[in-house]
C-alpha cells in the first residue's frame, strides 16, 4: 500500500483516494453480486461502500491490509441490504398465456446477471475452493440465494475469496468457531444444488466447442425449431425465467413451454450474442411481422455442461441497459 498515497487521502484528497480504491472497485463490486444475486443491488451497495470508505478512511488504523478493510465494509453493507428485505416480488406470465404445469416454482425472483465485462482482471486465489469461473455462474450465485445471509457471507470470504477463518470472523463480528459452523453447513447445502464433480464441464470460455453448441442453439432459435432447441438441451435441463417464478426441467418441459408459450402464434426472434456470468448469452428480440424492426424481448443466459445446455435462463428487459443493449433493432 502506498503510505503516502493514503496520507492524502486521509487529509481529503479525492483523486489520492479514488487511486488507493480504484484498484478494489470491481472485485468489490463482484462480491456484492455474490451476496445479493442482484446486479442492480450491487451496484448501489457499492456505491454506499465508497461512501462509507471515504468517510472512515480516517479511522482505518493498518491493522489489516486496505483490502481485507474495504472487504469488511462492503460485507457489511451487503448484508444490510438483505436485512432491509429490499427483494422485488415475483411477477406473473401476461393473462393471455397459458403455461404448461411447471416442475416448481422458484422464489429467487431477485436474481440477475452480470456483464461479463465487469469481470475482466478479477481472479481468485489457487487456493480457494472454487475457481473463477464458476463462482460467478448462475449456478453458484443461485445456490449462495439458498442460504442464510451468515452462510452466504462465510462461504464466499472462506471459499471463494480464501480469507482464513481468522479474518472472516473479525470482519464479521464474530467468533471463529461461529465462522467454521456456519461454513460448513453452508457447504453441505452447496454440494446439493451445484452439478456434481462426475458431470461434464463447461467447455473453456470462446472455445470451438462453446462456439459450436451456441451455433446450434441460435440457428435453432431463431428458427423457431423447437426440436432443435431441445436436442440442445441435456435430459435434465432446467429452463428458468427470474423475475416470474415458473421453473422447468428436461427436454419434454422445456419443449412444451417453447411451443406453447415463447413461439406461440408464429412468434420469431433474433438473437444478439454477449456473454454473462462467465458464460454464453443473448439479447433477444422480438421480430414485428409489420415492420422491418426487432423490439428487445430479455436476455438468456445458457449454462453448459459439455456439449448440451444444462440450464437456459431468460431474464426480463430490465437488465438490458447493463449490459448496453437497444431496445430496438433494425431487422
Amino acid at each position: 500500500m502506498d503510505v503516502q498515497l493514503l496520507d492524502r487521502a486521509r487529509a481529503g484528497d479525492e483523486v489520492a483516494f479514488h487511486d488507493l480504491v480504484e484498484p478494489h472497485r470491481r472485485e468489490l463490486q463482484l462480491h456484492c453480486y455474490r451476496i445479493l444475486g442482484s446486479a442492480a443491488d450491487a451496484e448501489d451497495a457499492l456505491q454506499e461502500v465508497m461512501l462509507a470508505a471515504w468517510q472512515g478512511l480516517r479511522g482505518f488504523e493498518g491493522r489489516s491490509s486496505l483490502r481485507t478493510w474495504l472487504y469488511r465494509i462492503a460485507t457489511t453493507r451487503a448484508l444490510n441490504v438483505l436485512r432491509a428485505d429490499r427483494r422485488r416480488p415475483t411477477v406473473a406470465l401476461p393473462h393471455d398465456v397459458d403455461p404448461p404445469e411447471p416442475t416448481r416454482l422458484g422464489d429467487i425472483g431477485w436474481l440477475e446477471p452480470y456483464p461479463d465485462v465487469l469481470l475482466d482482471g478479477i481472479t481468485t486465489s489457487p487456493e480457494a475452493r472454487y475457481e473463477a469461473r464458476q463462482a460467478v455462474s448462475l449456478a453458484f450465485v443461485t445456490a449462495l440465494q439458498l442460504l442464510p445471509p451468515l452462510q452466504r457471507a462465510v462461504l464466499v470470504l472462506c471459499d471463494v475469496l480464501d480469507f482464513p477463518a481468522r479474518e472472516a470472523a473479525q470482519m464479521l463480528d464474530t467468533t471463529e468457531q461461529s465462522v467454521y459452523s456456519a461454513l460448513k453447513r453452508a457447504r453441505v447445502t452447496l454440494r446439493r444444488e451445484l452439478p456434481s464433480a462426475e458431470a461434464p464441464g463447461p467447455p473453456p470460455a470462446n472455445s470451438p466447442e462453446e462456439q459450436a453448441l451456441v451455433a446450434r442453439l441460435v440457428e435453432a432459435f431463431e428458427a423457431a425449431d423447437v426440436p432443435g432447441i431441445v436436442a440442445c438441451m441435456t435430459e435434465d435441463a432446467w429452463l428458468r425465467m427470474p423475475p416470474v417464478p415458473l421453473e422447468y426441467q428436461g427436454r419434454e418441459l422445456a419443449g412444451e413451454f417453447f411451443a406453447t408459450v415463447a413461439f406461440r402464434q408464429g412468434r420469431r426472434y433474433r438473437l444478439v450474442p454477449i456473454r454473462a456470468n462467465g458464460q454464453p448469452a443473448f439479447g433477444v428480440y422480438l421480430r414485428d411481422p409489420l415492420a422491418t424492426v426487432a423490439h428487445a424481448f430479455g436476455l438468456l443466459v445458457v449454462s453448459l455442461a459439455g456439449d448440451k445446455a444444462s440450464a437456459i435462463t431468460r431474464f426480463d428487459n430490465a437488465v438490458l441497459d447493463r449490459f448496453g443493449l437497444p431496445r430496438i433493432l433494425d431487422d
